[in-house]
């Protein structure tokens, strides 16, 4: 297998792509713990805990588009990763195209309408919007085409699959994590939350999640500010906030926020004053936890959910067995076990670039 790497969103230049440690043709990943919903598609159905096996090969040389909103931030470079190395150890052309950021539905769009007319035979789609995509998706599952929802969501009905987790999951944990530091009685604490872009169902569900796991606790939500997750807006955002509200003591949010508020609270001396948390992981996270700057993070090993993705779109091309909603169990990740857990699972290795195909 050959890997390159070709950004035609950005305009940049091929690149080389090394695999390091957790080299792609690696099978140690599985069986790794999951959860399946049933019924599929609707986030509040019960739940059952399997561990996932994917196949060892698939039987033909299969074309799979894949669609992201953006690459500007290391946890999609996680799931790219996934994907990569699941095409390669399955033996499967993989197509990967990013949209540049979530103000970017048409294309988006566009972009994955272009794959499915260029032969793709299956689709996974990491969505900009919530609904924006459903007539989309209703189009290429009329061609045949399924489509594998992942790590963001979206409201079809007609999706093949899903690999992911629940966001909303994801922010209260990130929520009931600092609401259990300060219960109902204790001195009010004064939180400021940066949930992501508007629109986007992960957001929208972490958002939820979120507010719920601090109902009844002494935390008071005194800011809450969406924006897109590139480190300039989101930086921007914590710098506002902390002008409106000198006296919050936490800032809790993405992971580009998270990263973004080491740097601005370290120079202004306040990384003791203020504490960082964030409601997914990242290596920038993983690093903060390590070095004592950022508190927590939930982690959903987007690693696995890219590779999920992969073997369920095999699965359904190949008419074999699959789960049509899948996700990794959700843990935290914080002073405890940030030297223990599965890093292979939530990261990508350090020697990884944005890989765009797989052939």
């Amino acid at each position: 297998m050959k890997f390159k790497t070709l950004s035609q969103a950005i305009g940049a230049g091929a690149m080389a792509t090394v695999i390091g440690a957790g080299s792609a043709t690696a099978a140690d990943w599985y069986p790794y713990p999951v959860q399946i919903w049933e019924p599929a598609f609707d986030m509040s159905s019960p739940r059952n805990d399997i561990e996932y096996q994917p196949l060892d090969k698939a039987a033909e040389k299969w074309d799979i588009c894949v669609s992201f909103p953006h690459m500007k931030d290391a946890y999609w470079l996680a799931v790219n990763y996934g994907v990569a190395a699941e095409a390669e150890r399955l033996g499967v052309q993989m197509q990967l195209v990013e949209a540049g950021g979530y103000t970017n539905l048409n294309t988006q769009i566009s972009q994955i309408e272009d794959c499915v007319a260029s032969g793709a035979d299956a689709v996974i789609i990491g969505a900009i919007s919530f609904d924006g995509m459903n007539n989309l998706v209703k189009e290429i599952r009329g061609k045949g085409v399924p489509v594998i929802d992942i790590i963001n969501g979206m409201s079809s009905k007609e999706l093949s699959a899903k690999s992911l987790v629940s966001f909303g999951e994801m922010g209260f944990k990130a929520g009931e994590y600092i609401a259990k530091k300060h219960p109902k009685g204790s001195e009010p604490v004064k939180v400021a939350w940066f949930p992501g872009p508007p629109g986007a169902g992960w957001v929208e569900a972490g958002n939820k999640g979120f507010q719920d796991a601090v109902k009844g606790s002494a935390i008071e939500v005194v800011e809450t500010k969406y924006g897109d997750t590139g480190k300039e807006v989101q930086l921007k955002l914590v710098e506002d906030t902390l002008e409106a509200h000198p006296d919050i003591e936490y800032v809790v949010g993405t992971a580009v926020t998270a990263e973004a508020a080491v740097g601005l609270l370290r120079s202004r001396d306040l990384l003791d004053d203020i504490k960082i948390m964030s409601y997914y992981f990242t290596p920038g996270v993983y690093q903060g936890i390590n070095r004592g700057q950022i508190l927590a993070a939930p982690t959903d090993s987007p690693v696995i959910q890219g590779r999920v993705a992969v073997d369920l779109a095999v699965r359904i091309l190949e008419k074999k067995d699959y789960q049509k909603h899948v996700g990794p169990k959700l843990y935290v990740i914080d002073d405890g076990n940030v030297k223990s857990f599965d890093r292979n699972s939530s990261l990508a290795p350090d020697s990884f670039k944005p890989t765009f195909s797989v052939n």
